[in-house]
């Protein structure tokens, strides 16, 4: 009997070429769609022997997990695994693997493309003139920036943060960044300015670039403190998740001049919480945000390339612990007791 593959949330549009193409025959794959985050039938899970959860928005929490009692693997198509309890997985002996090498230079892309809009107030202009030729003078937003010798802060120096600093390095900022993981000396590499602390470097970030992983260490790390110590008319991205953001600190920074502008791409409830202040008074169009907001759905990850590549190595990665065993990928390793073993593999009958 062939190995049964949940797959949750599949990312095809017509056909499963790619993920039938990179499992091979040895097993079998079983595609299943949540319904606004919902489990799919329970005997689902208790008849899988691998999970592929492709997105973020389907959470896998304790309960879910329990009820895994074949599974020997679980497999999320992305970075974040904030949405899986890894503790719970780790203690059933199920490792939890991720997807790292996919959409990294879309997300970067996506964070500079949103720094750059607003510094050169390109939608702010395209916003105004679409009202009235009143709006013809270039002068009225103040927003704009010259963007040679700004002071770029990145948080989180990995695969992404390090390829968005590459980009805006072009555009001729200053990079500094702030990654307590890093080893010593990681920063002599690129000839940038590390910073021991968080608030040292927020102190001197005219634009700040968030590009971390959402743990219980970074949950609300921008906050309002965390803001008021940023230059005056300072810029903030977030292409990373948005519950590293205090959206209400955020309101109130830009009500109050301080903050200068934000482009935010993640949001700790998705889709849009439009009973937010800040949410409904930007869908309402408030001229005072023209040049001051810029919002987008969860789309940094996305091209017609970069979902090809997820789905591929989502289930490459799947099908490599499946056959030999390998956690290249593996996100609970610390939490593992035993892991379960494989149910097919080398000199093994499927």
């Amino acid at each position: 009997m062939r190995p049964r593959i949940l797959v949750i949330d599949p990312l095809f549009e017509t056909e499963a070429d790619i993920e039938l193409a990179a499992a091979g025959p040895d097993v079998e794959l079983v595609f299943r769609r949540s319904v606004e985050g919902r489990l799919p039938d329970p005997a689902e899970y208790a008849a899988a022997d691998a999970v592929l959860n492709c997105r973020s928005a389907h959470r896998l929490p304790a309960e879910a997990i329990a009820r895994l009692t074949r599974a020997c693997c679980i497999v999320q198509g992305g970075v974040g695994v904030g949405h899986i309890d890894l503790q719970a997985a780790g203690a059933l002996g199920i490792p939890v693997m991720h997807t790292p090498d996919y959409g990294t230079t879309e997300v970067a892309d996506h964070a500079v493309a949103l720094a750059l809009t607003l510094l050169r107030g390109v939608l702010a202009y395209d916003r105004r003139l679409r009202r009235s030729n009143a709006s013809w003078d270039a002068r009225q937003l103040r927003t704009v920036r010259r963007i040679p010798g700004l002071r770029l802060g990145i948080v989180g120096l990995g695969r992404i943060g390090t390829a968005a600093a590459l980009r805006f390095e072009r555009f001729g900022m200053q990079v500094g960044f702030y990654d307590p993981y890093l080893p010593v000396g990681h920063e002599l590499g690129f000839g940038w300015q590390r910073f021991s602390s968080l608030d040292a470097m927020l102190a001197r970030s005219d634009v700040l670039s968030l590009h971390a992983l959402l743990t219980p260490e970074t949950q609300g790390m921008i906050g309002a403190g965390q803001l008021a110590l940023l230059p005056e008319g300072a810029v903030l991205v977030n292409t990373s998740r948005g519950a590293l953001v205090d959206l209400d600190a955020v309101h109130a920074a830009l009500r109050a001049g301080r903050l200068g502008a934000a482009g935010l791409d993640v949001f700790e409830t998705e889709p849009l919480d439009r009973a937010h202040p800040l949410i409904a008074e930007w869908a309402a169009g408030a001229e005072w945000l023209d040049d001051r907001l810029v919002l987008t759905p969860h789309s940094a990850f996305y091209s017609t390339a970069s979902i090809l590549d997820i789905r591929r190595l989502s289930m490459t990665y799947l099908m490599d612990y499946l056959r030999d065993g390998s956690l290249a990928t593996c996100v609970n390793a610390a939490l593992l007791r035993e892991p379960r073993r494989p149910r097919i593999g080398p000199g093994r009958r499927a």
